[in-house]
């Protein structure tokens, strides 16, 4: 009964503590496993990797996407998305809605997200024609030009920049003027950009772009455009996409949609004044007056004597 079976195999040793694992060979170290490695004896609770090699139809995302401390987990399966597309493929706002049951809101928020850490560059580009796109540059990794970002690098206290460090303003484009200065029109000009924002919460304008602004406004008005009308016109078909800056679109559509100005009316003459005839007290002869009395003679005849 005690007899030993020599052909069973020999009892599995456990795994050394520290050592690697051989599947890791040219893939090199996996420290999201050895990171959360359970307690030797202790099953693990945690996530286990059924992991199969792709051949084909696999994009590669690092794990300073994958694992980001700040981006939230919208932003990160986004930006998962959108570095999976063929160049060329949209990912603009629109697009990207009718793709995911996430709305448009939360979709161009996630957007801004991945601009701040530097995964997705939005520029606006004028094609032939005159149509103004939106150019969407994903990044794989930011900053692999020679530039950090926060995701490749630790955190860092911000340096304030001066006022004189800030880089200069670029200028608004420059709008229509008008033919006079009314304060009243003026008046309503401020009105009409005031109260864009209330059409478009992205239309929200600075003081200084108000000013800029105004007169292109003023221009529209004095041509017998209703401030409604011109409303309409700076408000009508905007683009999805976030606008950076709003007073440039303003500016463009007041200068490139200027409407003609109306045409010259002559002034119509006065009505010519038929008074009444009336008879001379003094030598009884007719003469038209707005009241009875003297003649112009005997008017005149009267204060001579007198």
């Amino acid at each position: 009964m005690d007899t030993q079976n020599p052909s069973a195999p020999p009892r599995a040793q456990s795994r050394t503590a520290g050592k690697i694992h051989p599947r890791q060979t040219e893939e090199g170290p996996q420290p999201n496993r050895d990171r959360y490695r359970a307690p030797h004896g202790k099953t693990p609770g945690g996530v286990i990797h059924d992991n199969a090699r792709h051949t084909t139809r696999f994009t590669v995302i690092g794990n300073h996407l994958a694992q980001h401390p700040e981006l939230s987990l919208l932003a990160i399966g986004l930006a998962t998305h959108i570095q999976s597309l063929p160049t060329g493929a949209p990912a603009d706002i629109k697009s990207l809605a009718a793709r995911f049951p996430e709305g448009p809101a939360r979709i161009a928020a996630a957007l801004r997200e991945l601009e701040a850490h530097g995964y997705l560059r939005r520029t606006r580009e004028r094609v032939p024609g005159g149509r103004i796109v939106t150019r969407t540059v994903s990044c794989n990794k930011p900053g692999h030009h020679g530039t950090t970002t926060e995701a490749d690098t630790p955190r860092k206290p911000a340096r304030r920049t001066s006022p004189d460090e800030r880089p200069p303003r670029k200028r608004l484009p420059a709008v229509p003027q008008p033919a006079y200065s009314s304060p009243d029109l003026l008046a309503t000009a401020v009105d009409v950009l005031a109260g864009l924002r209330r059409r478009d919460p992205r239309l929200l304008l600075s003081e200084t772009d108000a000013e800029h602004l105004a007169p292109g406004v003023v221009a529209w008005l004095e041509r017998d455009i209703a401030a409604t009308a011109v409303r309409h016109a700076l408000t009508a078909d905007l683009p999805d996409e976030p606008l950076h800056r709003p007073a440039a679109l303003l500016a463009h559509r007041l200068a490139t949609q200027l409407p003609p100005l109306p045409p010259f009316r002559e002034p119509s003459p006065a009505p010519t004044v038929v008074y009444r005839m009336h008879n001379c007290d003094g030598c009884d002869r007719g003469f038209r007056s707005p009241t009875p009395g003297l003649c112009r003679d005997c008017g005149a005849a009267l204060s001579t004597t007198s």
